[in-house]
Order: C-alpha cells, then structure tokens, then sequence
C-alpha cells in the first residue's frame, strides 16, 4: 500500500468506526459521546502515522493504539480519578470496572442514561478495540471488507442497546457508508508517478472490482434500517438488550406498605413527609401492586437505575416539588405518576408504575430530593378501557361463588368501559362505609376479609376499598391494579405542606385507552379532603358528574342487524391496516427466497445436468460452466464458441478459468460433430473441467462469488 491510500484507507476506516461508536446516541446522548470517541479515532490515526514514520515501532502498533487510547479516555472522562494529570490506581480500576461492568449498568439503567464514566466507558473502549483490530486488518492483511468487521459489531451492539427507527436510521446508516464504502473503492497504482524531495508520490484510482461489495454494504444499511423501522406496524418499540435486564432488587427485605394502612390510621398524627410543589398534586405514590394470589397482592416491578430523565407528557402539564421524607423507614419513596426526573437522589425507578426505591432503607433522620413531572392533559373520550394495559388483568386466586353475584349486581350489566368503573366506583362509596374508629380498624386484603367485608361488615379502610374494586373491576373485565401511598394535604406549616399519617391511601387504578391508567377513590373522600385537585383528579371529577343515574343506566343494545355473537366495541377499520403485516410478511418471504431459494435452485440445477449421460451430459456441463461464468459477469452472446467464451473468462480469472474451458471446447467438438457414439468417459471429462472451473473461480473476492451466487438470471433459460 503507498503512503497515499493508508491514509485514505485509514480515514476510511477510522470514520466507520467512530460513527459506530455514535449509534449509542440514543442510550447516552451524541454530545456526552462525541469527546471521548473522537479521542479514541485521533489517536488511532496518530499512532498510524507515528508508526509510518518510524517503521520499527510497526510491530507495536496495536498495544501502542490501546495504551495511548486507554489513556486519552483516562484524561477526558476520567480527570477527576488523576494526579497532576497522570493516572492512578483509582484511574486503572475505573477503566476496568467500565470496561466490565458498564454495558451491564447501562442495561438496567433508564435512558437516556446518566454519562457517568462507570457506564459510558464501555462505547469508547468497543470503539477503540474495534480500531485496533481494525487498523491491524487493513494495514497488515489488506483485507478492508474484513476490516470493516470490527466496526460492524459496535454498530450491531449499538443497535441491540437502542435500534434507530425512521428517517433518523437512515441517515445514520449513510453515515456509516459513506466511510465505510471510502475504504471499500480506494485502491493504487503500483507504480509512482513521480520522485520529488519529500518522496514518492502515488496516484490512486477507484476499483471496478470493489463496487459491488461497497454497493452492497451500501443497500444492505439503508435497506435494513429502513425494513427494521417498518418492520412492526403495530408502532411498538423495537426489541432492545434492555428488556431482558433490570437492575438488582434492593439488599434489604422488604415489606409492603398495603400492610401497614391500618397501623398507620391508628397513629395519625404522626408526620411523614412535608413538601412544597408548584401545581397541585392528588396522591403520592408508593408503590403499585398488580398481582394477586388470593391472599397476597405484589408488585411486579421492574426497576431500573434512574438515568438523566424519563420521557413524560409531550404536551403535558410540567410540575416540580420538593420533598422531605422523615417517617418512612422502608425503601419507597413518595412519588409522582407523570414522573421526569430526580434531584438530590439516585434511586431505582419503576417507569410503568412511576414509582421509586432506594437501594437501602433510611439510615438518616431525612431524605430530601426533588421531583419533576409531565402529566398529560386526561381526555377520557369515549371512555374504552385499554384490556392489553399489563398487569391490568391479572389474577385473582380463588374467587369465592358469592361474590361473583356482587360483581354482577355492581355494573349493572354494563359492558366494561370508563362508565361501567365509574359505576363501580358509585357502587362501593354508596353502599360501604369507611372505618374511621381507629380502636377497630379493619386489617387485611386477601379474600377472606375482602369477602367479609363485601358480604357481611361493609365496613373497611382503603385498604379493603382498593383491594375489593381491583378484583371486582378484573372479574367484570375491566383492568385495574391496587396503589399505595397518600394523598395531597391541606396542612401547612412552614411554607410546606405537612404529609401525616392520616393520609395514607389505598386506590384502585383503571387502564383507560388513549388516557393511561386513571386513579379512581371508591372511598369519596377525595372531595371532602379540602386539597385542591390536580388536572388528572379534575378529568375524573368531570366524568362522574356526567354519570347517569343508577336507574338510567342501559346495558348496550347491539345494532339492527348485528349478529349476537359479534363483539360490540368492533371498530370499522379493525381490518384496514391488514396490508401492512402482509406486505411486511410478503418482504421478508422475497428476502429469504433470494438468500436461500437462488443458491438451492443452482445445486439442484447442477446435480440434474450431472445426472445425464452421453451427448446431453456433455451438454449439461457446457450449460454448467456457460451459467457460472454469466453469474460472475463474463458476458455470453449467442453465436460465441466454448473458445470466444474461454477468451472472455481468461480476463476475469487467468488460466485458472481459461485453459479449463478450452479443453471442455475439444470435447464439445467431439461430441457434437464427430458422429462417434459419447460413453461415459468424455461425460466425466467434461464435468472434471467444471470442477477445475469452478476451482479457478474460488480465488476471486469473497463478495464477488456471493454476488454471482445470489444471481437469479441464470436460472432463467438463456437469451441473448
């Protein structure tokens, strides 16, 4: 390679690499990646010309790429950890643990992720064991398509981390060509052009032979990003690493707040918390509870360590609150719904339930951080609730016979939608009474005391309202879940709003479709608190006033015409977007059939002319060599002899192709026009020339050969 191209080719591959490098973008942010990348590909390219300038150090370019790429990562994102600007033993340990460790915390962490260097270290050193596998492919193999492997895998882990959808996908895939393919066209004239001073200068030129394999890289990025945006037209999220990791539960044990509501109302002067926020704030949650066994309600968390912010509401109404946690002993803390980010705190976060846990429980007299959120203005609509909501369905242990009969007389008959929850929130506030004795608190939630409390006491605590409208909302059909923790109070003192333990609250949550999970108080004692309502607690506020009256209230008729069996909440369009999954389905059949159908096509075309004897034999083998030599871009017209064809083949591949077809000329001649009878002697010699064509082929460029076996006009009868 002359001086020229290495740095061409270099700059080629650098770039690829340092572009792979930036599709975590959307797991870090490009501007926390931009440095420390862009450090890892200037110092590649240093030691590249530091070694072309002292070729004895050539041996030791790789260690010399990663000691001095090691240490550009430990100067820019690892300053802190240096002394006098020279590495520590903490610089060294922080290396290794990001090296380790970091894909696995960035995994359970939310994102975008917080560019700590524990996390964000690992994407520059990929990005630099990459360049040194890399620049060692190119220089020293001079295999650039092989070169480009290396680069290829960050781009892949970056995908499976967080795969870029849309027009945004597609840039970045160009992004990736354009280098990419640099590296794959550059090539050189073997001899210089002139001597001046400063050395030999060379020309380069852009192979023909390299085209293909650049122009297929090319397709293959655009095509497969643009297919794996498609790809699901249902518009979920594209499967990530990230779902199948969560961050570890917390050391110590833990216990469930739903068993604490009744202890509490026994103590209720006792402060909690005190807060201050800006817009109103209905609950503050503590933890939410979607499974149920029958006697025991759990959560089905999956946390994660809180990264730089959670997406909320775009157009959602923006809140913030300071809080001062003092009574809560156990890992949860009070939390908002809509949540987008905390201060003063680095918890776990349930994003679907919008709740927080620490690691540890409260070793201090006080916790204080800061709380934002987004919560979106609730459009209740035609008020269907969302059945695919998870956890919203979920079970209910043994259901006791005579409750069934609740549920029943409950909803009124009502199909399950917002109306009907409404209802069955009507229901429980009318004919159930909240236990305010705090001497003779109802306790428990399993079904002996929802039953207890259903049939015979009707009497309870939020605890036993929450618990008892999950279930009976889930055997209605409508999806609910159970959360815990404690209403906005009126109480201040300070300039903050003083939290105690009367406030604690149990309330069931409803799936609604286009709204989300929508809080609900089968207790009524939300308007009677005095503590102004949140835009969430309004919506709600307005649809019960909208409720018709128990007596008024209609099961669903079916339309004129509509068979009994039909499902009522059919919608008119449930089939028009059909096409999407069949033209999806239809892409991906092409695809395989092309990848797998052409090559299986061509082995078993061969083994029936292979099976022929006497004249045709000889004639399939002349197909044989005419079809492979077409597929790799030797042109045939009609007319051509086996000898004009050997001419044509020769400049593709030498004697190794030429001499092979011009003896399979002579058997031709033979059989075609000497009137002797064929055996099976010439059928043999002629398909021992296929073979050794077939050997000179071999030594052609690996995309070359994937090309012409990917090549389906050869399977069509041939015309000129």
């Amino acid at each position: 390679m002359s001086a020229r191209f290495d740095r061409i080719a270099v700059a080629g591959l650098l770039g690829a690499t340092g572009v792979a490098g930036l599709l975590f973008a959307p797991v870090f942010g490009w501007k926390s990646l931009l440095v420390p990348v862009l450090v890892v590909v200037l110092i590649g390219y240093g030691c590249v010309e530091l070694t072309a300038k002292f070729p004895k150090l050539a041996p030791s370019r790789p260690l010399l790429v990663a000691l001095l790429g090691i240490l550009g990562l430990i100067e820019t994102v690892l300053n802190s950890t240096t002394l006098a600007f020279l590495p520590t033993g903490e610089s060294v340990r922080a290396v290794a643990r990001g090296f380790t460790e970091g894909w696995q915390l960035t995994l359970q962490s939310t994102w975008p992720a917080r560019p700590v260097p524990e996390q964000l270290l690992f994407v520059p050193l990929s990005v630099l064991l990459a360049v040194v596998l890399g620049l060692e492919l190119v220089l020293r193999l001079k295999k650039p398509l092989v070169a480009l492997v290396p680069s290829l895998l960050v781009a892949g882990l970056a995908q499976a981390y967080q795969a870029l959808t849309g027009i945004t996908a597609v840039a970045a895939a160009l992004g990736y060509a354009l280098p990419a393919g640099l590296l794959l066209w550059t090539g050189r004239r073997t001899s210089p052009v002139s001597r001046a001073p400063g050395g030999p200068r060379f020309s380069w030129r852009m192979k023909g032979s390299a085209v293909w394999p650049a122009l297929s890289t090319v397709v293959a990025l655009v095509a497969g990003a643009v297919a794996f945006a498609a790809f699901d037209p249902a518009g979920r999220a594209p499967l990530t690493l990230k779902d199948a990791h969560a961050a570890p539960p917390p050391r110590s044990r833990l216990g469930n707040p739903l068993d604490e509501i009744a202890q509490r109302l026994g103590r209720p002067d006792d402060e909690v918390f005190r807060y201050r926020s800006d817009t109103p704030v209905d609950q503050w949650r503590l933890i939410v509870l979607n499974g149920f066994d029958g006697a025991n309600w759990l959560a089905d968390s999956r946390l994660r360590r809180l990264g730089a912010g959670l997406d909320g509401a775009p157009d959602g109404a923006a809140g913030a609150a300071e809080l001062r946690v003092r009574g809560l002993a156990g890992p949860w803390l009070p939390s908002h719904a809509d949540l987008t980010g905390v201060d003063g705190l680095t918890p776990l976060v349930d994003q679907s339930a919008g709740t927080l846990m620490m690691d540890s429980p409260s070793s201090g007299p006080e916790r204080a951080y800061r709380l934002s959120w987004s919560s979106p203005e609730v459009d209740l609509g035609a008020g269907e609730v969302d059945a695919r909501a998870p956890g919203g369905l979920g079970g209910l242990g043994t259901v006791p016979p005579e409750v069934e009969q609740v549920a029943k007389d409950a909803v009124r008959g009502l199909r399950p939608t917002f109306q009907s929850a409404l209802q069955l929130e009507r229901f429980l506030s009318k004919n159930y009474q909240v236990a305010v004795d705090k001497e003779d608190l109802p306790t428990g939630h399993g079904w002996p005391q929802l039953r207890h409390f259903l049939l015979e006491s009707k009497r309870g605590t939020s605890e036993q309202f929450a618990a008892a409208y999950v279930v009976l909302a889930r055997m209605s059909g409508i999806p609910a879940r159970l959360v815990v923790g404690f209403r906005g109070s009126a109480e201040t003192d300070g300039g903050m709003k003083v939290v105690r333990n009367r406030d604690v609250l149990a309330w069931p949550e409803v799936a609604v479709a286009g709204a989300g999970w929508v809080a609900l108080d089968p207790t009524a004692t939300a308007g009677r608190s005095g503590q102004e309502q949140g835009g969430p607690g309004k919506a709600v506020a307005r649809a019960r006033a909208q409720l018709p009256a128990e007596q008024e209230l209609r099961p669903p008729q079916l339309p004129p015409g509509t068979p009994p069996d039909a499902p009522e909440d059919q919608s008119a369009d449930a089939g028009a977007d059909w096409w999407w999954p069949a033209l999806g389905a239809a892409i991906v059949l092409f695809g395989l059939a092309w990848l797998f159908g052409v090559p299986v096509a061509k082995v078993v075309r061969t083994r029936r002319r292979r099976r022929r004897s006497g004249a045709e034999g000889v004639l399939g083998a002349w197909d044989e060599i005419r079809d492979r030599l077409r597929a790799h871009g030797v042109p045939f017209r009609i007319g051509m002899t086996p000898r004009d064809l050997a001419e044509s083949a020769g400049s593709l591949a030498g004697e190794g192709i030429r001499e092979p077809v011009a003896r399979l000329a002579k058997v031709l001649d033979v059989t075609l026009w000497s009137g002797v009878p064929v055996g099976d002697g010439a059928v043999r010699r002629a398909w021992q020339e296929v073979g050794e064509v077939r050997k000179g082929l071999a030594t052609r460029p690996f995309a070359a050969r994937v090309l012409a076996a990917l090549e389906p006009r050869t399977l069509l009868p041939f015309k000129e």
